[in-house]
């Protein structure tokens, strides 16, 4: 799926330093738009998740048209693939089938739509979506209401006690 001059492609090893960059630069931008504790605090993702995840083939990054990584996630699906996400507090989920789940999306800053052409790629490969956000992080909730995700709850991390907002987006689930 290419779209705007974008295209999504798995992470190797090489893109390792770069991931790394936009992290930082994800991290700093957050913490400039009132959300300093999802990723700040803990210095989030630590790297050995990073190299974990390019083994796994479940990192992926975005290449603008002229070939610069400018944004990165975790995707990966199937049935109960997310073990946090089976409990749900103050709501419930909308579909119990099989789903992706998009993880540690972060961009470079440099381009407008990154975030967007990712969560929209990771949709397209199954479908069915569930992702999660720290309830200080309103750039991702705003972009997750554009782009038709429905609030279902909230989920709990091991990584902090920090409660995070819960959110699906499936065919079969029609858009509020």
């Amino acid at each position: 799926m290419e779209m705007n001059g974008f295209s999504v492609r798995s992470a190797t090893e090489n893109d390792f330093a770069r991931i790394m960059q936009i992290y930082a630069f994800a991290r700093e931008f957050m913490a400039k738009h009132g959300n300093p504790n999802q990723w700040g605090p803990t210095g989030w993702p630590p790297e050995e998740l990073i190299h974990s995840d390019i083994r796994n083939g479940s990192s992926y990054v975005c290449v603008n048209g002229d070939g610069r990584i400018v944004g990165t996630f975790f995707f990966t699906q199937g049935r109960d693939v997310e073990p946090t996400y089976r409990v749900i507090a103050d709501g419930a989920w909308l579909d119990d089938s099989a789903y992706g789940v998009v993880h540690r999306v972060a961009t470079d800053g440099s381009e407008k739509g990154v975030g967007a052409f990712c969560l929209n790629w990771a949709y397209a490969q199954c479908r069915h979506l569930r992702i999660d956000t720290h309830g200080d992080n309103t750039v991702m909730q705003n972009l997750l209401g554009k782009l038709g995700f429905v609030h279902c709850g909230t989920i709990f991390v091991e990584e902090d006690d920090y409660p995070r907002l819960a959110y699906e987006k499936a065919e079969a689930i029609p858009s509020l």
